[in-house]
């Protein structure tokens, strides 16, 4: 039980500053923004909760062997986000969602699975 609760506040709360990280790298140089554009960070306005709850999702669905609860949580979130990224009214807010959804799924499958692992070892 320990283990798991390691592993979703491993999920959660590392995911966070790590896929901010990446979502920097991932930005490179930046054209100069449009005067009335909106920053693609104020388009995607929750994510960082929107992402501590993804996380746990993935976590909590590999933990309890049901990885086809990840396809729901993939489609919930593609569903919540699609008319912000249909109607982009700048670019890099697509790419911003792509890395970063990607980023923060890797992040909690990998912490899910070394969690899975450990859980196989101790028992």
């Amino acid at each position: 039980m320990l283990i798991a609760i390691a592993a979703f506040a491993l999920s959660a709360g590392a995911g966070a500053p790590l896929t901010a990280g990446i979502l920097k790298l991932a930005g490179g140089r930046r054209r100069p923004p449009e005067a009335e554009a909106p920053a693609p960070e104020e388009i995607l306005r929750g994510g960082l909760w929107i992402g501590i709850l993804e996380r746990l999702a993935v976590t909590g669905c590999i933990l309890l062997s049901y990885p086809a609860g990840i396809a729901v949580v993939v489609a919930i979130k593609g569903l919540g986000r699609f008319s912000a990224l249909r109607d982009e009214p700048t670019g890099g807010v697509s790419e911003r969602f792509l890395v970063g959804t990607l980023t923060s799924y890797l992040w909690a499958a990998a912490v899910a699975v070394a969690a899975v692992w450990a859980i196989a070892a101790v028992g």
